[in-house]
């Protein structure tokens, strides 16, 4: 028995002693492998930037030649990756005052005019967060060792928030002239020189169209088997269609749909994804139903380092639906007022002008509006937007009042109930607070106040769903429960009470 017991330990000390000795050797192949990989320069940089993901302003090469060696174009996309990386880390460090990265994008001779510059807003506790949103580079000179370059990068858009002590202190757009001399270090475009030749202040722009009256009578549209999920793999155009037709019968003659920044591919819109975008503009064509599209919808950032993300995400939608006849305005983002205590009110109303002015400078015809979720923020940037949307899911008692009081300070712009309605739910986590006749007399007393005002409204929703994504309001019961049925079609596809009152033709409800 002793002689066993012997055997077993020294069984389980062999196998300790084999079991150390393989993580040892584990830990060491390790760290070899990860100073190996230390060498990559890609590896080593602190930033990691990844152009794609964090920074892409819109780039427009003048080719006309340059003296020197010839380029070719993976040389071309070498300096402007590198170029736009120097950018951005630039732009890292004025924010956070820290110097991480600049030794990487910079040489040694460029890097004082920026140690300084932090040196300085250190002392002062002040701090810059800027971004560039466009540029148009021209390359006037490619040495014949292929080591250096003379760049010149004029109407570069730049836009700047200054800080004072953590605090805002003010804004301002500028377009200014470049002056670059990059050198080929380890393998990548070094800035050596960038110096700034001409800078002009851009006033803000208060253009809008003139627009007497919308006359827009509709609804707020998803499929009743995806809600908040239009686009992904159970997209169904057949089923699109079917609920074009039923919108169309009922007399309506606009729908409000939905792009949310995420599932399209944040900056870089998926191709299906548009495909299938296409495809509902021209059922809505053909089914004379008037498109209000909404191009953020779950976008809640407005970091200003993300504008060019987003930027190229609307430039890429509005340029390839610019001329669709469907198209009756551009949304820029839903609710975002919801978004101010979190994000600050002056990034979130910033982030909305610059949009606003992007999209207008690509589409000119179409008119642009913002989706506010109360009559509190709905005068907002008036001045910026063609017509005022507003969101109103507050007592319908108080609601006349609401819009004349938000129509006393917009004198000049149509105004549209762009979201409203009322849940038929009833169930145990709200008992007896609604059911479909308080639905339908909820919608019979607004439909009162919209035609006595003449107010353009899109109505919230078409159907009851069976699933409400958690991202909507939360995963708790007494909260999705009721948002499962606000719509005026049931979830068996029977029309509910308040059908007839959305529509205008309404009928008596027993008391």
């Amino acid at each position: 028995m002793v002689k066993a017991d012997k055997n077993i330990m020294r069984g389980l000390l062999v196998f300790s002693y084999m079991f150390i000795i393989s993580l040892l050797i584990f830990l060491i192949s390790s760290s070899f492998s990860y100073l190996n990989t230390g060498a990559d320069r890609s590896k080593m940089l602190h930033t990691e930037v990844e152009k794609a993901e964090v920074y892409s302003p819109k780039m427009i090469w003048t080719e006309d030649g340059n003296e020197g060696r010839e380029l070719d174009e993976q040389t071309l996309a070498k300096i402007e990756n590198d170029y736009l990386d120097a950018w951005y880390v630039k732009h890292v460090a004025y924010k956070t005052n820290q110097t991480t990265g600049i030794d990487d994008f910079y040489t040694d001779s460029a890097r004082k005019n920026i140690f300084a510059f932090i040196t300085q807003n250190q002392q002062e506790n002040i701090s810059v967060d800027a971004t560039t949103l466009s540029h148009q580079p021209n390359i006037e000179f490619f040495s014949a060792d292929g080591q250096l370059i003379v760049l010149k990068d004029e109407n570069v858009v730049e836009y700047k928030q200054l800080y004072k002590d953590g605090k805002f202190v003010m804004e301002t757009t500028e377009v200014a002239n470049y002056k670059a001399v990059l050198l080929l270090e380890d393998g990548f475009w070094r800035v050596r020189h960038l110096v700034k030749e001409r800078v002009k202040t851009v006033a803000k722009s208060k253009e809008t169209k003139a627009v007497s009256n919308l006359n827009l009578k509709g609804i707020n549209y998803y499929p009743q088997a995806t809600p908040w999920d239009m686009f992904d793999d159970e997209f169904d155009i057949e089923t699109i269609k079917k609920d074009f037709d039923i919108i169309q019968d009922a007399g309506l003659n606009t729908i409000r749909i939905f792009v949310q920044y995420e599932d399209f591919g944040k900056a870089n819109v998926q191709q299906d994804k548009l495909e299938k975008l296409q495809q509902v503009l021209d059922a809505a064509e053909i089914k004379k139903l008037k498109v209000v599209l909404t191009l953020f919808d779950f976008y809640g950032n407005y970091e200003i380092l993300d504008w060019t993300l987003t930027q190229r995400h609307a430039e890429t939608i509005v340029s390839e639906f610019k001329n669709h006849n469907a198209i009756v305005a551009w949304d820029i983002k839903n609710e975002p007022n919801l978004d101010f205590e979190s994000r600050g009110k002056e990034n979130v109303l910033a982030w909305l002008e610059s949009m606003i002015s992007l999209v207008k400078s690509i589409d000119n015809k179409r008119m642009v509006t913002i989706g506010w979720s109360n009559t509190e923020s709905a005068h907002l940037l008036q001045d910026k937007l063609d017509f005022v949307s507003f969101h109103y899911y507050e007592d319908k008692a108080d609601f006349e009042q609401s819009y004349l009081d938000l129509k006393a300070k917009i004198t000049d712009k149509p105004i549209i109930l762009g979201e409203f309605g009322q849940s038929s739910y009833g169930g145990f986590w709200r008992p007896f607070a609604g059911s479909e006749k308080k639905q339908a007399t909820y919608f019979k007393e607004m439909q009162q106040v919209l035609q006595s005002q003449n107010i353009s409204y899109l109505a919230w929703t078409l159907y009851d769903f069976e699933n409400v994504p958690s991202s909507v309001v939360g995963s708790r019961p007494w909260r999705t429960n009721p948002q499962k049925k606000f719509g005026i079609i049931d979830k068996d596809g029977k029309k509910k009470a308040a059908f007839e009152f959305v529509i205008e033709k309404g009928f008596s409800i027993e008391k």
